[in-house]
């Protein structure tokens, strides 16, 4: 049985599934028995590196070779997508994932809680050092603002109209007496006695 009048068959039968300048050089043949032989040809298709465009003939004596089948075929050396996995494979090996995903999420969130104390106990500090800036407006317990009022009181100062206004707020006051007194007029008269003679 001579494989060269195949050729221009296998060729025509591949016309009908591609165009002609994707079918490359022929690749060889291979005997499947009962008189069925498998040719083979390179393909040109880019992203295809090492598939085969395949035609598959029967040879029946007393009739004219009859093909088969046609189609695109990896070669040794073919780029293939990973393996087929049956449905409940997939989705044994989904719930597995979905269920440890599960997990990771307990543990972050308990890493959250901890994070969460974290910042609570930073957030004591804070108002603790807020607590200490106005501690130290007091000196041995007295709150230096009453210091600086009595400090002004003794040199005769008044006090701001708003302290008056809340000094009237608060009821009737008694009447404030200046530490610096008058002098009398004999007071003054004996000063300029005792004052020598020009």
């Amino acid at each position: 049985m001579s494989e060269q009048p195949d050729i221009p068959l296998a060729r025509e039968a591949l016309l009908d599934i591609t165009t002609a300048d994707t079918i490359g050089d022929f690749a060889g043949t291979r005997d499947d028995g009962d008189g069925v032989t498998t040719l083979f040809f390179d393909t040109t298709m880019r992203g295809y590196r090492g598939w085969r465009w395949t035609v598959t003939i029967a040879h029946v004596a007393g009739l004219e070779p009859s093909v088969l089948e046609t189609e695109l075929t990896p070669g040794d050396d073919a780029l293939l997508s990973p393996d087929w996995v049956p449905w409940a494979d997939r989705m044994a090996e989904y719930r597995a994932a979905q269920e440890a995903a599960g997990e990771d999420a307990d543990v972050s969130d308990d890493d959250d809680d901890d994070d969460d104390l974290h910042d609570e106990d930073e957030d004591d500090l804070h108002d603790e050092d807020e607590d200490d800036l106005h501690d130290e407006d007091d000196v041995d317990g007295v709150d230096i603002d009453v210091i600086a009022e009595s400090a002004l009181a003794d040199d005769g100062v008044d006090e701001p109209d708003q302290a008056d206004d809340d000094a009237d707020d608060a009821g009737p006051q008694p009447p404030r007496v200046s530490r610096r007194r008058k002098r009398t007029g004999q007071e003054q008269q004996h000063d300029e006695g005792d004052q020598p003679e020009s």
